[in-house]
């Protein structure tokens, strides 16, 4: 299951790479999680920039634990489940993204925490389908799922399955076209080249949010053993 990411670019930055204006309430996330309340751009407001919760708000995930269905979408499952179809067709966005974690198995009960980036370090999108719906007090509430694909050769000597990653260029094409088999061969769109690297296990715990999530450590469990699986 995919559950961690980064986005870390400034204001500007931002702006610039995905030509979009940023509310000046963005703060950089070096370890976005579910719950979270992140940026995310939608095919009905392509400019800018909106702030939905990744998988549910904080107050549903306190009464139930999120499912993977809330949280990812399945590549292979898009274009099977009619709900999925749907939002396909027309609840399509991208997720501003400069990195994204996953953990490698070290043992039945340990594993090791990776970040990717891209290469050339440059930010990309990761395309995902949105959904808004009115809670028990007539709320309203927006939120997002991942779409997620079988990881490439690069990322599975670490895990099975990665999100969708998209250029900036690419996600124009994501939100803009109305086209159902061209939207299905953009998420099929082979993944830029990638470089990863060990971090350290705070990442482990999503109310962290500080630019230590991001750097090189030696590779070590969640109980911060130092192992050999690097």
């Amino acid at each position: 299951m995919f559950i961690r990411y980064s986005l870390t670019g400034s204001r500007t930055e931002i702006a610039n790479r995905f030509s979009v204006d940023i509310p000046e309430a963005y703060q950089p996330k070096y370890n976005a999680a579910p719950t979270h309340l992140l940026p995310v751009i939608t095919q009905d407001s392509q400019e800018g920039v909106s702030f939905f919760y990744w998988g549910a708000p904080p107050s549903w995930a306190n009464k139930k634990p999120l499912g993977e269905k809330i949280i990812n979408s399945r590549l292979d499952l898009v274009a099977e489940k009619s709900v999925l179809l749907k939002k396909l067709r027309e609840k399509r966005c991208l997720i501003p993204a400069d990195g994204f974690y996953e953990w490698k198995r070290a043992g039945k009960k340990t594993s090791i925490p990776y970040r990717f980036t891209l290469k050339d370090k440059d930010m990309f999108a990761i395309a995902g389908l949105w959904e808004e719906y009115d809670d028990e007090k007539g709320e309203m509430h927006h939120t997002f799922t991942v779409i997620t694909t079988e990881a490439n050769s690069f990322v599975t000597p670490v895990t099975d399955r990665m999100p969708v990653i998209v250029s900036p260029e690419i996600g124009k094409m994501w939100l803009q076209s109305a086209n159902e088999d061209e939207l299905l061969s953009i998420l099929k769109t082979p993944t830029p080249p990638l470089d990863f690297y060990s971090v350290s296990p705070s990442v482990n715990f999503p109310e962290r949010n500080d630019r230590l999530i991001i750097m090189p450590a030696p590779a070590s469990d969640q109980f911060g053993n130092l192992t050999l699986f690097d």
